[in-house]
């Protein structure tokens, strides 16, 4: 009878696995690879070399704190000399007296995380088990059986493996770019990662069903879009907009995504001050780059925080102008979250790309502070009946603004202010290279066209919203060319009426100030002009006024 084989030691090749699952820089201590690839291991036997016809080699890969097979975070699995799709395969590539050199593949639909790899190798009826080591399973967007298959190089490496970018904030009109240090690859960011979605509500309350649900990139968007922001749950990131940061870091100071996440895990897992949206947009982008989740930040202007889904951003205001009623919807200056790269089997065919995912705590979902990942293209085509959340953000860049003006005798006048578009130059960080890509498209047919407000309809009849009724009477306002910080500056009035009776009104223009996120400051300007009138079917420039 041959003696027991036993293992001496196992390498698990760390350089080559990195160089060939673009994780080089995850693999200078630990294995980490991409799921649906093939990684390489060598075991060095001492005794006697392994023998094919006596030697039994069994794997056994585990995840999470109770693996199950039938959950898809236990997998027991021999040498085979054929790969099978959809399951977990080592075969035999060399043999060099007692090194055996094995190629292990995983399936591309395995649960991402932290595996326990052993082996149980038998001559007869005796047997030995060892452990193997441990390796990180992440997403693979070079795998096209991988739910976030990207086919472009240039776009993986631009929205996987970039580690730094460019944030755009601003205003439609004056957009600036800052830069920022993703950092995914950076020392321990991995592993604050994997706990972040170890200490999610939903691992806390079925650590079994969350570990095997993380083989979706849907369900890890949505975990990460909630646990960024800390308002439910143990999360990275308190936000904060009242310019009040004495006992934190105002939002304005990051510069990148390391420290952030750093602090929160060594301050254990307590939240971190302050973070606002593209705080929150960047540290998602981070997280999910980092398992392997194709990603980036975008940016909206003039972006709508619509309460009640009726697809309108409602102000009430008085005779004088001056909003009456305490309401916290309103349009941002600009308003970030990201996008990432999968596939939607939960969904209807043609929804797969690019999907909103929003961690900053703007409403709830599912009970949850947590938005997305909603489809895109159902954005664009107006259908809101689609997973998650999509009439908030069709609300975000399509919304209408609507003043309500309470008159002398109480009753309300509904205007549509047609001077602000909501959903404007969509923008995110070309691929490859330093510069803005407008991505509008992909999100809005063009303002005015056919196809744009058939999808405004198609959304307002599938959520039963409020009609779109257009007023006779409009009004433009335009500030002059050349408008410079701290000088004064022009501005123009028009108002048309549209209608075969005569209008009589007056105008009153007010200027104040206000933050990116739409909190209005003190009144900076005021002028009380006259009472006009205007004939059927005519226009009529009513003011030119000069304010600083």
């Amino acid at each position: 009878m041959a003696e027991d084989l036993v293992l001496e030691r196992c390498d698990l090749e760390l350089e080559a696995n990195g160089r060939d699952h673009h994780t080089a820089d995850l693999c200078k201590e630990k294995l980490v690879v991409r799921r649906g690839q093939p990684f390489w291991l060598t075991l060095h036997f001492e005794g006697r070399n392994y023998e094919a016809g006596v030697d039994s080699l069994t794997f056994c890969a585990v995840t999470g704190p109770a693996p199950r097979e039938d959950a898809g975070t236990k997998a027991r699995f021999g040498l085979s000399d054929a790969v099978e799709e959809g399951a977990w395969v080592a075969t035999v590539v060399d043999q060099q007296d007692s090194a055996l050199s094995l190629q292990l593949r995983t399936p591309a639909s395995s649960p991402i995380g932290l595996y326990r790899l052993s082996l149980e190798a038998s001559t007869g009826y005796q047997g030995s088990s060892f452990v193997l080591g441990h390796f990180t399973l992440l997403f693979n967007a070079w795998c096209p059986a991988d739910a976030v298959y990207l086919d472009s190089e240039e776009e993986r490496r631009e929205y996987v493996l970039t580690q730094q970018g460019f944030i755009y904030q601003g205003s439609a009109k004056f957009i600036k770019s800052i830069p920022w240090n993703f950092g995914q690859f950076e020392d321990g960011i991995l592993d604050i990662c994997l706990m972040l979605l170890d200490i999610n509500p939903k691992f806390l309350r079925d650590a079994g069903r969350d570990c095997s649900r993380r083989s979706s990139p849907v369900y890890v968007g949505r975990v990460v879009s909630a646990m960024v922001n800390c308002n439910d749950d143990q999360g990275v990131l308190l936000g904060r907009w009242d310019n009040n940061y004495r006992d934190g870091i105002s939002p304005m100071f990051w510069i990148g995504s390391v420290d952030i996440l750093r602090r929160w895990k060594n301050d254990s897992c307590q939240r971190v001050k302050y973070g606002q949206c593209w705080v929150f947009a960047a540290v998602a982008c981070t997280v999910l780059r980092c398992l392997g989740v194709p990603t980036r930040v975008v940016t909206n202007y003039n972006s709508a925080h619509d309460q009640n889904s009726n697809l309108l951003i409602e102000y009430f205001r008085n005779e004088f102008g001056e909003i009456q009623s305490d309401k916290s919807e309103m349009i941002w200056n600009f308003h970030c979250w990201v996008e990432s790269w999968m596939t939607r089997p939960d969904l209807q065919p043609g929804y797969e790309g690019w999907q909103a995912l929003d961690p900053t705590p703007q409403e709830k979902s599912e009970g949850t502070y947590c938005c997305g990942p909603v489809p895109v293209r159902a954005i664009k085509v107006g259908d809101l009946s689609t997973k998650y959340d999509a009439p908030f953000v069709f609300a975000e860049v399509n919304a209408d603004v609507v003043d309500w003006i309470r008159q002398d005798d109480g009753s309300m006048h509904k205007s549509i202010n047609h001077s602000l578009v909501v959903g404007q130059k969509i923008s995110t960080k070309s691929v490859g290279r330093d510069e803005r890509e407008d991505i509008t498209h992909t999100y809005k047919y063009p303002e005015g066209s056919a196809e744009e407000r058939e999808a405004f309809i198609r959304a307002n009849h599938q959520n039963k919203l409020a009609d779109k009724e257009e007023t006779g009477v409009a009004m433009r306002i335009r500030a002059g060319q050349g408008m410079n910080r701290g000088s004064d500056f022009d501005v123009f009035a028009y108002i048309t009426n549209n209608t075969a009776e005569d209008h009589t009104g007056c105008l009153l223009l007010c200027a104040r100030t206000v933050s990116y996120n739409g909190i209005l400051g003190p009144k900076c300007g005021t002028k009380d002009l006259l009472s006009f009138s205007l004939e059927p079917f005519s226009g009529k420039a009513l003011c030119s006024w000069s304010s600083c």
